[in-house]
C-alpha cells in the first residue's frame, strides 16, 4: 500500500491555516502555497543520496557533499498544480517541469487527456506530481497512470490537503507512490469539495470567481 506522509511541521501548519482563511486573498494565497510547496519540498527529497567532492574554502581545502546521481521533475496537474512548481523548482532549479491536462467526460465519466508535454528523459528522473487539493483521487491517478506508461518508475505524489477518499484510490490505484500531505481532512461534501478544505485552489490562485462550500 502507497506510504502516507502528513508533513505536520509548524510552519507548513500555520502557512495552510492562513491560506484556509476565505478572507485570504489571491496575492497571499499563490505566495503561501509555493512557500509551503518548499517546505514540503524538504522531505520529499529527504532520501536522496549524497556523494562526497573536493572543494576548497577560503580557509582549506575539504569534503564537501552533493546529490549523487538523482534528477527531478515536476508535474503539475492542471490547473492548480502550477501554483506549486516555483516552490519545488526553487529548491531543485535543475528540475525540468511537465504538465498534464485533464478532465472527465460528462457521458462516460472517463478521463480524457486534453494536455500532456513531459520531458523527454523523465523515466529517468523521481517525478513528483503535484496539485494542492487530492479529493477524490481520480485526476491525480488518471495523471500517475499516464506518467508510468513513459516508463517511470519513482513517481511520488504531493498534495497540500486530501480526503480521505482520495487518499484511498491512490492507494489502491498506485501501491507503489508513496503520498504526501500537509493536511489530511475529514471528508467530501455532495459537492466532493475537501471539508474543511479551503475552497476551489485554481479559482483562488488565480482570482477566478469561487463558491466556499
Amino acid at each position: 500500500m502507497a506510504e502516507l506522509h502528513i508533513i505536520d511541521h509548524p510552519m507548513i501548519q500555520h502557512k495552510l491555516s492562513i491560506m484556509r482563511d476565505k478572507n485570504t486573498g489571491s496575492k497571499d494565497f499563490r505566495e503561501l502555497l509555493r512557500e509551503i510547496a518548499m517546505l514540503m519540498g524538504y522531505e520529499l527529497t529527504r532520501d536522496f543520496p549524497l556523494e562526497d567532492y573536493p572543494i576548497e574554502t577560503p580557509i582549506c581545502g575539504m569534503t564537501g557533499k552533493r546529490i549523487s546521481g538523482k534528477k527531478m521533475a515536476v508535474v503539475p496537474i492542471l490547473r492548480a498544480g502550477l501554483g506549486m512548481v516555483d516552490g519545488l523548482i526553487t529548491l531543485v532549479p535543475a528540475s525540468r517541469v511537465g504538465h498534464i491536462g485533464l478532465y472527465r467526460d460528462p457521458e462516460t465519466h472517463l478521463p480524457v487527456t486534453y494536455y500532456c508535454k513531459l520531458p523527454p528523459d523523465i523515466k529517468n528522473r523521481t517525478t513528483i506530481v503535484v496539485d494542492p487539493m487530492l479529493a477524490t483521487g481520480g485526476s491525480a491517478s488518471d495523471a500517475i497512470s499516464k506518467i508510468k506508461e513513459e516508463g517511470v518508475s519513482d513517481i511520488r505524489l504531493m498534495c497540500l490537503v486530501g480526503a480521505p477518499e482520495g487518499v484511498k484510490k491512490i492507494q489502491e490505484d498506485h501501491p507503489d507512490v508513496p503520498i504526501y500531505l500537509a493536511a489530511l481532512d475529514e471528508k467530501l461534501n455532495e459537492k466532493a469539495y475537501i471539508v474543511p478544505g479551503l475552497g476551489d485552489a485554481g479559482d483562488r490562485i488565480f482570482g477566478t470567481i469561487y463558491t466556499i462550500y
